[in-house]
This record gives C-alpha cells, sequence and structure tokens, in this order.
C-alpha cells in the first residue's frame, strides 16, 4: 500500500531561513491547488504565516502555475486577498462552480470584481451577481462633508447617477432595434479572436462563450471514418489526442462560413474526467486566431515553433523530477527524515548543489524556448535598480563565495528602468552569476550605474578570465569550460550571454559586449512613474536563442 507523505514533508520543513520559507510556500500551493492535500483551514492559515516573507514576484508565479490545475475555492480566496496584480492573476483563470463564486463574490473588493466582469466564460448566474455589486463597484465616495444636509443629499445624487445610466442603456438598446427593423444591421459582424469551447464523449462541440455558437457547435474534433477528409475540420494533432484522451496545444482547426468565427484558428484543449467515476467526459479548451508567423506566407517558420514548443514541453517534464531530487536530498542533508551518517549528509549535499545547477539550466532552456516561440509574458512594470541588485548579489553570495569573487556594487540611487520586474531580476542575476562564475580567488568585479538619455546604463566588469575576448569569441564559449571548477555555467558562457542579449532585447534594451566590461541598458522610468503602472501585459515579436 502506498501513501503519499509530501504534505507531512513540507509541514516538517525549516521555515526560518528566507529559502526554507519560500520552498514551503511553493509545495504547498502546489498541493493544495492540485487536489494532493486539503485546503482546511490550519493549512491556509500556514499558508498565510509564510507569505509575508515570499517575495510578490513569487506568490504572483505561484498564482499562474495553477492556471490549468483548477484550485479549490478556499484557495483562489487566499490568492484574491493578496495585492491586486496577484489577485488579478489567479482570477483570470480561476474556475469555479456558480455556487462556489456566489460565496466569494462578497470577499472580493471592487479591483477583484472588475476582473471577473472581463471574463466571458463565466455561467450567467455569476454574471448577474457581479451585476448586483454595481452600486458598491463603480459608485465615486463621496467627499466627508461637515454638514448634516450635505450627507441627507448623498443618497439621491447617487440614485441620480444610476438612473442616468440605466437611461443610456435603455437608448442604445432602442438604437439596436431601430437599426434592425431598418434593415441597417447587415454590417459584417466583427470577428471573434478567442473563444473557449467543451466537447462531449465523442469530441462534439457542444458549449462555446461566444457567438454566433451555430457556426461552432457540431463540429468535431475527431476524424470520423464516416466523413470525407474535406468535412475533417480539425488536423491530426487534434484527433490524435483525442483518440488518446490527451493534452494538445495549437492544433488547426477551420471553421466553414463567412461568420464571425469563420476561418483558421489554433486550438488547444485538455480531456476532462468525472471526479466519481474517473469516466472521460469531453475535452475543454480554447481557441485564437493563428498569429502572423503561424500563416501560410510564413510556413518557412513553423519548424523553429514547433521546435521551441518541443522544447518547452520537455522543459516542463524535466522540472518535476528535478524538483523532487533537489527536495529528497535537502530531506536527507537536513535529516528532516531521521538520523543520516556524515558520509551520506555530505552526497546529498553535493546532489543538491549539482541539482540546484540543474535547475537554473532547466530555467534558461524554458526562457530560450519562450523568446524563441513569441511567447514570453512581459508586463510594464517600475523597477528599482538599488534594492534589486542588493537583492541579487545576496542570494549569489554562495556562488561568490565558493569561487572567491565578490561583486563591487555602486552608491544606492534612485536610477529606475521601466521594464518587467521579474524578467530584469532574471536578467541581472543570469549576467551576475555568470561573470562570478569566471571569476579568481580574491577578485573584484566592479558594478555601476548610469543615466544616458532615455536608458539607464549597468556597466559590470569582466572577470579576467573573460577579458580581452571579442563579442564573437565570448558568445561561442559553449564548448569549452572557462574554468572546471564548481559552479561554472552548466550550458555554457555563451550560451547564458546569448540568452541575456535576447532578453535585454525583449525588454526594450541591449546589451552590449565589451573587451572589458559588459554594458545592459534598458528604459528609464521618470521618477513620477510608480510600480504598477499599466500593468497590461505585451507581447513581442522580437526573440530568439
Amino acid at each position: 500500500m502506498r501513501f503519499d507523505d509530501s504534505l507531512k514533508t513540507v509541514l516538517a520543513a525549516d521555515v526560518s531561513t528566507a529559502f526554507g520559507a519560500r520552498a514551503a510556500f511553493r509545495q504547498l500551493v502546489d498541493l493544495i491547488g492540485r487536489g494532493r492535500a486539503p485546503a482546511e483551514p490550519a493549512l491556509l492559515a500556514r499558508l498565510r504565516d509564510l507569505r509575508a516573507t515570499v517575495p510578490a514576484e513569487m506568490r504572483a508565479a505561484a498564482a499562474r502555475g495553477l492556471a490549468l490545475a483548477d484550485p479549490p475555492a478556499a484557495l483562489v480566496a487566499f490568492f484574491a486577498e493578496d495585492t491586486p496584480e496577484i489577485a488579478a492573476t489567479m482570477l483570470r483563470v480561476a474556475r469555479l462552480v456558480p455556487e462556489e463564486w456566489d460565496v466569494l463574490l462578497p470577499q472580493l473588493g471592487p479591483h477583484g470584481r472588475s476582473v471577473l466582469r472581463r471574463r466571458s466564460d463565466l455561467a450567467p448566474s455569476v454574471s448577474r451577481a457581479l451585476e448586483a455589486f454595481g452600486s458598491t463597484d463603480f459608485a465615486l465616495p463621496e467627499p466627508e462633508a461637515p454638514a448634516i444636509e450635505t450627507v441627507a443629499a448623498t443618497p439621491t445624487h447617487a440614485g441620480e447617477r444610476f438612473e442616468v445610466a440605466d437611461l443610456v442603456h435603455r437608448i442604445e438598446a432602442y438604437q439596436r432595434q431601430r437599426g434592425a427593423a431598418l434593415g441597417l444591421d447587415e454590417v459584417s459582424p466583427a470577428p471573434v479572436h478567442l473563444f473557449r469551447f467543451e466537447t462531449d464523449v465523442a469530441g462534439i462541440i457542444r458549449w462555446v462563450d461566444t457567438g454566433p455558437r451555430g457556426a461552432l457547435i457540431g463540429l468535431s474534433l475527431s476524424h470520423d471514418a464516416a466523413l470525407a477528409p474535406a468535412h475533417h475540420h480539425v488536423d491530426g494533432v487534434a484527433a490524435g489526442a483525442f483518440r488518446k484522451r490527451a493534452t494538445f496545444a495549437d492544433a488547426r482547426l477551420r471553421v466553414p462560413g463567412e461568420s464571425a468565427v469563420g476561418g483558421d484558428w489554433r486550438i488547444s484543449g485538455a480531456p476532462m474526467f468525472d471526479l466519481a467515476s474517473g469516466s472521460f467526459v469531453g475535452f475543454r479548451g480554447r481557441a485564437r486566431r493563428p498569429r502572423v508567423e503561424e500563416s501560410a506566407a510564413a510556413a518557412r517558420s513553423v519548424a523553429g515553433s514547433a521546435g521551441a514548443e518541443g522544447l518547452r514541453r520537455l522543459v516542463h517534464e524535466l522540472r518535476t523530477p528535478t524538483n523532487a531530487i533537489a527536495g529528497f536530498s535537502e530531506l536527507i542533508e537536513q535529516e528532516l527524515l531521521g538520523p543520516v551518517p556524515p558520509r551520506y549528509r555530505d552526497r546529498a549535499a553535493a546532489i543538491r548543489r549539482h541539482v540546484a545547477g540543474l535547475i537554473g539550466a532547466i530555467d534558461d532552456l524554458d526562457l530560450a524556448a519562450r523568446l524563441e516561440g513569441n511567447a514570453l509574458d512581459l508586463r510594464d512594470d517600475v523597477v528599482a535598480l538599488a534594492p534589486l541588485l542588493a537583492r541579487v548579489a545576496q542570494d549569489l553570495a554562495p556562488l561568490a563565495a565558493l569561487r572567491g569573487g565578490a561583486l563591487a556594487l555602486p552608491e544606492p540611487g534612485a536610477a529606475r528602468w521601466a521594464a518587467d520586474a521579474h524578467a530584469v531580476e532574471r536578467l541581472v542575476q543570469r549576467l551576475f552569476a555568470t561573470l562570478l562564475a569566471a571569476a579568481t580567488r580574491g577578485e573584484l568585479l566592479g558594478v555601476a550605474v548610469e543615466s544616458a538619455g532615455e536608458s539607464v546604463v549597468l556597466t559590470i566588469a569582466l572577470p579576467a578570465a573573460l577579458v580581452g575576448r571579442d563579442e564573437a569569441a565570448l558568445l561561442a564559449l559553449d564548448d569549452e569550460a572557462v574554468s572546471d571548477e564548481e559552479g561554472a555555467p552548466l550550458l555554457g558562457t555563451g550560451f547564458a550571454l546569448r540568452l541575456a542579449r535576447n532578453l535585454a532585447v525583449e525588454l526594450g534594451g541591449r546589451l552590449d559586449i565589451l573587451p572589458e566590461r559588459l554594458r545592459l541598458a534598458l528604459p528609464s522610468a521618470s521618477p513620477a512613474a510608480a510600480p504598477g503602472d499599466g500593468d497590461a501585459p505585451r507581447d513581442h515579436a522580437q526573440g530568439g536563442n
């Protein structure tokens, strides 16, 4: 008989350090989100205790990691009470039954409910419940007035405000009806660019969240032998996945007709199974219009895109067992499962260090694949350089101690970058780690920050092992190692520098490789900008490694 003791292991872990607290938070969220641990009050209270020591970027990443896991309502509520950005990350993808939404909606603030109002896949009853909060969410706060007469007049003004809004809606409805009666609605419908769907056991689409539904309902994911190939509306990727009850991504769908949903689509889906019996009940998925590079005119890039997607899938498959190895080696090293002889503890510590390097390499491969496949999701953030550099230097202190080198950070200043906070931190950390790994004992790498027009420039001195090499030589350092000692980049210095250069371009800047230093220039943020301004994600076409 087997039993899952993962929860017991996580609860027994040491959370007194920042690393331990972050690891416990990620593991506990994953266990609860994927149904391997109950969403009971004690575990949620443990998450709330850990939340104060876990950075916002890591909490947001944990929320994004549950996008396809259907986390329980209690965990959705936990993330919804976090900062507006993290709450929005969870509320955009959470899938609950209407009864659970009814309980959760009163607990959300206006910002959380505004995120849900932009979703088109919620049940009609949930949409009606959101509308009921209109008077609370949309009314502007009234100024505090000392006079009693002004306070008494406030309800009247609020009522008039909503009467006007109701009148506007009635006028719009009248104009639509009048246009239909006069034959003015013969204008071509606006095209649809995204929809969600569900199929039945036979693979036939039975539900979509947008119209015209008549053009979509009845299409099948299966290649029925009774149908001619001309009537097969999906490609072999979707049909094969349907036969195997497997997840698929970016398969082709052709919707016949000239309606708003007619034409080519790329669909992704996952099988659904009945929780009680385990039987297959259909597929749930989403469809999007093909990107430019996926069109027939850009067919030459299909092979490269497929390679990037394949690499991302491989990285996903590697990450889970690698994290498990890291976790168990740490349990042995810290004797959390019982006494361990010293030589086994030393061996477990060595395994953990090697696996940490492997996890970093896996993350780099994932980032390279996202750049290659134009799948990197970036946000418009404002990043202060001084705390960023201090934080990265602290995280890399073990590597600096191992190599015997050090970073000479500049005096704290007010310089700030206008770029995605998570991507910028990853970029700076990768550059610092690559250069520290090539440093020799006693070597000090100078770091400087300066403004240059509309950019803020970060300059990092090259270690002696890399000084004097031109750009081509440094970018080609993949097959030869700068040093055989522990801490050297697993994928090579050249790969790390190419990845950093491509990520810098993706962030709207550039990385220059000079004879004695690296020069990273990213867009400057004006002092008046506030973190979080303009947090809509943006997609870039520039990429590749």
